[in-house]
């Protein structure tokens, strides 16, 4: 629960610089670049369909424990999270269950540790009656029969987000989304990636979307978390314009995080709730006499943009997704940002247009799809064109599994499900009836672990 883990954490902000340089010290040279996956799972009853409570998730999380070598952490007695040598699995407000691996040198070191991580889960699971579900939304349980998890910080959260948005707990409670970290060198790569990543969110919603249903109904967008995200704390959540400049830099990013309201610090292992008065972060230093660099680093970590800093650059738009296309989003990513020449291509396709124009993609994203414009061009179109980029990139990457095979292996089922040129979304819709039995049968084809 504390956030001091680092020595450097408990370092006194003295002046702004500090902040700059927290985020310029996550640079590393490029051999030392990984990819990280985190994957967020909704877990349902496997009979009804029904958000699973939290004590049968508890006793899943001690089911996976007692199955191999890990370190249960718990508040108040409740377990909430199990950290094992080379991943973790935490639990998000409404019980979905988040894998977040090690930071890999390539795709195939992800898949391997998910691999493992999905046999213990479905071997977990099964004898409790329960299955996890590969899909952006929860399809059937409505948002006040889903208990909040028993853990402090979201106390605090969920609170707050009532009145910030018309849609924040709905986030915290029925979605679950694909992360993922990558790495840059210094402030002028950052910067060039974080500009690609926010002009590519769109196409991600779009091409990932996997969430057109909640309440057992069709939602009217293809990713309802999307539409979720975007009513949940403008403050805190979206694009952020001032990146797109050609001449941003980690000033930037830290402007805007100063002026984004606090949520709280961590003292004696203690939340304290700093919710009440709208505090920024800007006011908060100005205000207290010892602000600690891991106050800074708590605050950046209840940031939701699209694209963020941590000080990695973590990617957040991707809809949860099926045990096939999990690392596809991994593996694309990687294609197009470890690679000069991919993200200069890639660049090269979004390069004319304008800040707004790639705001209208945005918020237009997660309802029209593959069908979304981004001036004249369809993302249907744009989407061969930026997996074609990856797909070479990785072939040029050359990191080979045991059987010589590239990461592009990771990108075939993403090829397969583009030629139809339909989303997740769509194909679970054309399939959808409305019969709650008939349903959850659909799904666990679908989208399930089994």
């Amino acid at each position: 629960m504390s956030t001091l883990t680092k020595p450097e954490l408990t370092t006194v902000i003295r002046q702004p610089q500090q902040l700059i340089d927290y985020l310029a010290a996550g640079g590393r040279p490029r051999p030392q670049w990984g990819i990280g996956a985190e994957s967020e799972r909704i877990v349902v009853d496997a009979n009804t369909g029904e958000a699973a409570d939290y004590p049968r998730i508890e006793k899943l999380l001690e089911s996976i424990s007692n199955s191999g070598s890990w370190r249960e952490i718990r508040e108040d007695g409740h377990l909430l999270a199990l950290i094992g040598e080379k991943s973790s699995i935490t639990l998000e407000p409404g019980g979905q269950l988040e894998l977040s691996g090690r930071l890999c040198k390539n795709i195939h070191c992800c898949h391997a540790d998910f691999s493992t991580h999905i046999a213990q889960v479905i071997t977990a699971a099964e004898p409790l009656g329960l299955i996890c579900l590969g899909l952006g939304a929860q399809p059937f349980t409505p948002l006040d029969q889903i208990a909040w998890l028993p853990k402090a910080r979201y106390g605090i959260m969920g609170p707050y987000m009532g009145k910030t948005g018309t849609l924040g707990q709905a986030m915290m409670k029925q979605t679950a989304g694909l992360q993922v970290n990558i790495d840059f060198s210094d402030e002028a790569d950052c910067m060039a990636k974080l500009r690609l990543g926010q002009a590519l969110s769109p196409l991600l919603y779009a091409l990932f979307a996997n969430s057109p249903v909640m309440s057992g109904q069709p939602i009217g967008h293809l990713s309802v978390r999307g539409e979720i995200w975007a009513n949940t704390d403008a403050d805190r959540t979206g694009l952020i314009p001032a990146l797109f400049k050609a001449e941003s830099g980690f000033r930037d990013y830290v402007d805007y995080a100063l002026d984004v309201p606090m949520y709280f610090i961590v003292r004696d292992n203690r939340y304290i709730d700093l919710t009440g008065e709208r505090t920024t972060f800007r006011g908060y230093l100005d205000s207290t006499a010892e602000p600690l660099m891991s106050d800074w680093d708590l605050h950046l970590s209840t940031l939701f943009t699209e694209v963020r800093l941590r000080p990695q650059i973590e990617f957040r738009s991707a809809d949860s997704l099926p045990p096939d296309l999990s690392l596809s989003v991994a593996a694309l990513l990687k294609g197009i940002f470890y690679d000069p020449e991919a993200l200069a291509e890639t660049w090269a396709l979004y390069a004319d247009y304008t800040t707004e124009d790639h705001l209208e993609a945005y918020r237009n994203s997660w309802t029209l799809g593959l069908n979304t414009r981004l001036g004249g061009l369809s993302f249907g179109d744009l989407a061969h064109q930026v997996l074609e980029i990856a797909r070479l990139s990785l072939q040029r990457q050359q990191c080979l599994n045991d059987l010589g095979q590239d990461e592009a292996i990771f990108l075939d089922g993403l090829s397969a499900l583009l030629e139809t040129n339909s989303t997740l979304a769509n194909q679970l819709l054309q399939q959808w009836s409305g019969d709650r039995a008939r349903d959850l049968e659909l799904l666990k084809r679908h989208c399930g672990f089994l």
